[in-house]
């Protein structure tokens, strides 16, 4: 009787160990104090242009994120296929090859995700493939697992006018901007996604009535955005429209003066790397991405910068610059009800809501339990 009680402790003190590992955040500080700052990050000073300033965040401590395959690294090797839900879908036999067969029609929300690699594959909300009868955007962060059945996935629209026909999906290289990744990833409404594509930003706009009427528009103002679909983009493609001559330039001049200052900013670092950012538009702190590695950030970092600049550029032209206390904020955990997801041995998702502000984080569960990435944003509605 004795001993039956010893075990029964020991093994709930086992349990309570083994549920613990699973809640530490990168350095291994709890995830779960709300109100206090995750992990061992720092925040740099901000690098400022324009309308936008962003926060490098680093850390001294860093997970091996190797084991990883990323969607772009996935599909431009062909180790991961994406297909349309449709009359040929795709089973994996006992033998392991993949091979056709028959399945339902084609699905706007929902396509075919094979990962033949050896590696568990991350998806990020946001993330876009072209081609098919639409381009799409994933639609929530998740992991793959190697060997996984064909997975349905879920996605979202952001090509309004086509339903036909395309070549196989490709990597576009691209994750769309916040106000869109917004609304995918928190409203899950295929409507507010086309809304968001189409308008540029779903921020509102704030500030002194002089003060905006001072403002010129923003170069992405939605009469340039609806100008562009009638001259390029008439199936209303995200890509086309934000690749659109009108468009790439000015986005380019953006991005590139803003990596020669973030190289500037981060350049001498010591024992210590880069693995996120929190960015601000004008003085309304906005967004965060934080990874678990500074590989993995370095993975993803382009086109995430080319989606801040996007979402600036759509953003009145504001010149202040948030402060550092209030980028702070966005390091600490949010204090609210937690909404969570898991597939045993492979991820676990949460989702925290504090007000306005929103947190999701991803948790790979096998090789090392570890949050491969956070997400926090203060929401435009």
């Amino acid at each position: 009787m004795k001993s039956n009680v010893l075990r029964g402790l020991i093994g709930g003190l086992l349990g309570l160990s083994s549920l613990g590992s699973l809640g530490f955040v990168f350095a291994g500080a709890p995830a779960g104090t709300p109100g206090k700052p995750e992990g061992d990050w720092r925040l740099l000073e901000p690098v400022t242009y324009e309308n936008i300033a962003i926060f490098p965040v680093v850390s001294a401590n860093s997970y091996d994120t190797s084991p990883f395959l990323t969607l772009d690294e996935g599909l431009a090797s062909g180790e991961v296929l994406v297909r349309e839900r449709g009359s040929e879908g795709m089973v994996r036999n006992r033998d392991g090859v993949i091979r056709p067969a028959r399945s339902e029609g084609a699905s706007v929300n929902q396509l075919v995700l094979i990962n033949r690699s050896k590696r568990p594959l991350l998806l990020l909300a946001g993330e876009l493939v072209s081609g098919g009868k639409q381009d799409r955007i994933i639609g929530k962060d998740r992991i793959v697992p190697v060997g996984a059945e064909p997975l349905p996935l879920d996605v979202f629209c952001v090509e309004h006018g086509r339903w036909s026909s395309g070549a196989n999906f490709t990597d576009a290289k691209t994750i769309v901007h916040p106000s869109v990744r917004e609304q995918a990833t928190f409203k899950k409404d295929q409507g507010q996604v086309w809304s968001a594509v189409r308008s540029g930003t779903t921020a509102e706009v704030s500030g002194a009535a002089a003060d905006v009427a001072a403002t010129p528009p923003p170069p992405l103002a939605s009469a340039t955005i609806g100008r562009t679909i009638e001259s390029e983009a008439p199936t209303e493609s995200y890509q086309k429209i934000y690749e659109s001559r009108e468009v790439r330039g000015s986005v380019e001049a953006y991005v590139d003066e803003l990596q020669r200052r973030f190289a500037r900013e981060t350049g001498g670092l010591k024992n210590e790397r880069v693995v996120g950012v929190v960015v601000a538009y004008g003085g309304e702190v906005a967004w965060s991405d934080i990874f678990a590695s500074g590989d993995l950030f370095r993975e993803y970092w382009n086109k995430l910068l080319r989606s801040y600049v996007v979402e600036a550029l759509a953003r009145p032209g504001y010149k202040q610059v948030a402060s550092n206390e209030h980028a702070r904020e966005f390091l600490r955990r949010l204090n609210g009800r937690v909404l969570e997801e898991t597939e045993p041995g492979v991820y676990r998702w949460r989702e925290i809501n504090e007000g306005r502000l929103s947190q999701i984080e991803l948790d790979a569960l096998e090789p090392k339990a570890m949050t491969l990435h956070r997400l926090l944003i203060h929401r435009t509605s």
